[in-house]
């Protein structure tokens, strides 16, 4: 398993989860009319795209790693309490992060945006690509670096 083979798994998950994610939010709020991109005050009740997104980004960055360590057998992996219980957590706050990040800077200078639900699945789908790609590109290769240094530790006599 090399870098390409990684990208090239990484970017298929990216997709599905797309799609998937983006079809779910359209048959969900499929009532038409317009959706808040984003609200200006912090304790809105109104429901917005991003505010849907973050915890879409979240509970999908601690699921795929969680998947992803179960799915892969690897000689050298390492018990999945603590080491990647503690990884699905980083990644869950890292996309928490980002997430967040880009939704207070699109507010800040766009402003209260009101978008079709069309295209409010489609920034919904296309967040939880970027999330499902980029974990499981964090976590496959994290897998793979495990791998590599038991396989490397065995080796020597």
């Amino acid at each position: 398993m090399n870098q390409s083979h990684i990208k090239k798994d990484s970017i298929m998950a990216g997709v599905i989860n797309a799609t998937i994610n983006g079809l779910i939010y359209l048959f969900t709020n499929a009532q038409g009319g317009n959706v808040l991109l984003t609200s200006d005050m912090i304790s809105s009740t109104e429901h917005t795209v991003m505010a849907g997104a973050v915890p879409l980004a979240v509970s999908l960055a601690f699921i795929l790693t969680s998947i992803s360590y179960f799915i892969w057998k690897l000689p050298g992996k390492p018990a999945y309490f603590p080491v990647f219980f503690r990884m699905a957590l980083k990644h869950s706050i890292f996309a928490f992060g980002l997430v967040v990040i880009f939704a207070v800077l699109l507010q800040r200078f766009a402003g209260s945006v009101h978008v079709s639900t069309l295209i409010a699945s489609v920034i919904t789908g296309f967040i939880a690509g970027i999330a499902g790609g980029t974990i499981t590109f964090l976590t496959i290769s994290e897998l793979l670096n495990y791998s590599l240094r038991d396989v490397k530790q065995s080796d020597k006599p």
